[in-house]
């Protein structure tokens, strides 16, 4: 089968950073399915993966993990799916990863696609819905309802993939105030129509653009991108007992900080369960299943930025390069082999 991987970390610049290569065909067992995938989109722990990783020797390291696609056989054990059935999900960082045109992924989180967006579309969203959906519900406890609950939430980094998707959650399923931050004109009309109730500038003081919009503090921050940058302003601005809930990888923090105002801090990676095969896994299944549904009553929208072509060396390239330049606006997909 075809697929995209690496040898060696290497910058993105370089030839073989990225390569075509041909592999065997996986062989599903226990709840394996074998999907062909259709479409993958990218996300910035490729770029990361890619750099900082070594594959085993004279092997080759397959990327990717989201995926849409088609359900070609079922192992043993499974019974969520059945073949020729359209999925959707973000994959294992344990396991090989979407760029092959046949992947093995674990029933437990996998979700059944939208059936009103194409694979393409459907890409796009599961590993920023399922990060989205747990920082929001499962690590910052925010309840689901969209009743006013005079709370509020400031999600820094809210242009991004996961961002795109969390501002559409809070506004569309929890009563919480959501104030999203963009740098520049256009992001910050994106995320106004995710519907955020306000947009800030984070290349200024967080506390000082709060106070502009007269929000004096919030209850919630969740912190997509630079949350050392930031960390400072994000104790400055939340209300006693607030929760800071964040997904990247800041050199440090002084989580001293935290305590005068009894902050508590949540870290989140939707890989944790698949990584430790957790005992509630399924929760992933079952949220995918739910996102579908939201999807499909035009509840929640795809965050589909831009397609960058068929699934080649050469493609995912542009699209490592393009994410590394932190300047995306949505989610990059490919489609086809």
């Amino acid at each position: 089968m075809k697929a995209v991987g690496y040898r060696q970390p290497l910058p993105i610049s370089a030839a073989e950073s990225l390569l075509d290569v041909e592999l065997p065909e996986p062989e599903p067992g226990g709840r394996d399915l074998l999907v062909q995938v259709k479409a993958v989109s990218v996300n910035p722990i490729d770029t990361k993966v890619r750099q900082t990783t070594t594959p085993e020797s004279g092997e080759v390291k397959v990327l990717g993990y989201d995926a849409a696609g088609v359900v070609m056989a079922i192992g043993s054990d499974a019974q969520l799916f059945k073949i020729a059935d359209e999925v959707w999900y973000a994959g294992s960082i344990a396991r090989p990863g979407t760029n092959a045109e046949l992947h093995l992924v674990d029933e437990r989180i996998v979700g059944r696609k939208p059936s009103s967006l194409d694979f393409a579309q459907a890409a796009a969203l599961p590993l920023t819905t399922i990060t989205a959906w747990e920082l929001l519900f499962d690590r910052l406890g925010v309840l689901r309802g969209e009743q006013a609950s005079g709370e509020s939430l400031l999600i820094v980094g809210a242009a991004g993939g996961v961002g795109s998707i969390l501002t559409q959650l809070a506004r569309k399923l929890t009563g919480l105030t959501v104030i999203g931050t963009a740098s520049r004109a256009e992001t910050a009309d994106w995320v106004r129509e995710l519907g955020a109730h306000h947009v800030i500038d984070h290349g200024k003081a967080l506390s000082d653009e709060l106070r502009r919009i007269d929000i004096p503090q919030v209850t919630h921050v969740a912190s997509l991108t630079h949350s050392d940058a930031h960390f400072s302003e994000i104790v400055k601005l939340l209300a006693p007992q607030g929760r800071f809930g964040l997904i990247d990888d800041p050199l440090s923090l002084d989580i001293n900080l935290l305590k005068q105002k009894s902050l508590s801090l949540h870290w989140e990676l939707m890989f944790t369960r698949s990584m430790f095969e957790t005992t509630d896994m399924i929760a992933q299944h079952e949220l995918l299943c739910d996102a579908a549904r939201l999807v499909d009553t035009e509840v929640v929208r795809t965050t589909f930025g831009e397609h960058f072509g068929r699934i080649n060396a050469d493609n995912l390239k542009r699209a490592h390069a393009f994410i590394e330049q932190h300047r995306t606006k949505g989610k990059i997909v490919l489609e086809g082999f």
